[in-house]
């Protein structure tokens, strides 16, 4: 496995009145990461062209491995489901400028703990038909497509697994990301277990953890599905047994990019490099 960051740890070190994009991607690769994932937004927030970013990961050896955008096939329903593809197909544009060979773009932001009164068997198909057009577009520029474990309504390891075969696509597959179960309440090792045979790329995130029923307890902290409470945390010091997570990659044979995705209240600079020396162990 080689190990990649994304450029979503680096918080406000992306703005450009501090170490900007183009300043992370030094750092990162100083730090000794091969790889680095970058999101759109923080693409966009950067206020850098496009291109620079590109020929800067060219210029110091740190190629970008993923771009990542947000997406939504359920927000506008009937024929405007053709318009969220072609936004897709645009981001694909973004990624092939970036040399990126992989996208990860979320499915929906619906929310089955809200009483939406919808189902995945009742949506599927129109998600799938979302996601085979991307992917068949993306394929045609040598880039493969992704979904997340995002939102409550795609979380749990059998819904994503239900997703990917109803897709049926060689091009596309699954951005694994071994914290994001736990917003769902559902055990890391079991999902990652489950779903390693699907990754084209992993995520490697921790959170600390608080059983529900006691006050909030503050600033940092949110509720899982089932009234747990969670908090960001540099791999390795929270709850998530991320080293766990990855011996069942190893079991399953996955030996792709996991990218170091920090969120937790620590300086973000210090949780990535010490997120990354654990990882590594791990790794072995």
């Amino acid at each position: 496995m080689k190990i990649s960051v994304s450029s979503y740890s680096f918080g406000g070190y992306l703005n450009p009145d501090n170490l900007g994009i183009l300043g992370c991607m030094d750092w990162a690769k100083e730090q000794g990461f091969e790889g680095i994932e970058i999101t759109d937004g923080d693409l966009v927030r950067s206020g850098v062209d496009i291109h620079e970013v590109a020929e800067h990961s060219k210029k110091i050896g740190l190629p970008i491995v993923a771009f990542l955008f947000g997406k939504d096939f359920l927000a506008k329903q009937g024929t405007q489901v053709e318009e969220e593809i072609e936004t897709a197909k645009a981001m694909i544009d973004k990624a092939a400028i970036l040399g990126a060979p992989l996208v990860r773009h979320d499915i929906t932001g619906c929310d089955l703990g809200k009483k939406h009164g919808i189902g995945l068997d009742s949506v599927i198909d129109t998600l799938a038909y979302a996601c085979r057009k991307v992917t068949e577009y993306a394929a045609e520029r040598g880039i493969k497509t992704s979904f997340e474990n995002h939102g409550h309504f795609m979380q749990e390891a059998a819904l994503c697994e239900k997703m990917i075969n109803a897709v049926d696509h060689d091009n596309f597959g699954y951005t694994l990301d071994m914290g994001n179960f736990l917003c769902a309440d559902e055990d890391p090792g079991y999902a990652v277990g489950k779903l390693a045979r699907y990754a084209f790329h992993v995520h490697a995130k921790d959170f600390h953890i608080k059983q529900g029923g006691v006050d909030f307890p503050g600033e940092g902290w949110f509720k899982t599905r089932g009234n747990n409470y969670l908090r960001g945390a540099i791999i390795g010091h929270g709850d998530a047994n991320v080293a766990r997570s990855i011996g069942a990659l190893k079991m399953h044979g996955y030996n792709g990019w996991v990218s170091v995705e920090f969120e937790g209240m620590e300086d973000n600079l210090k949780g990535i490099r010490l997120g990354k020396a654990n990882l590594e162990r791990y790794i072995g």
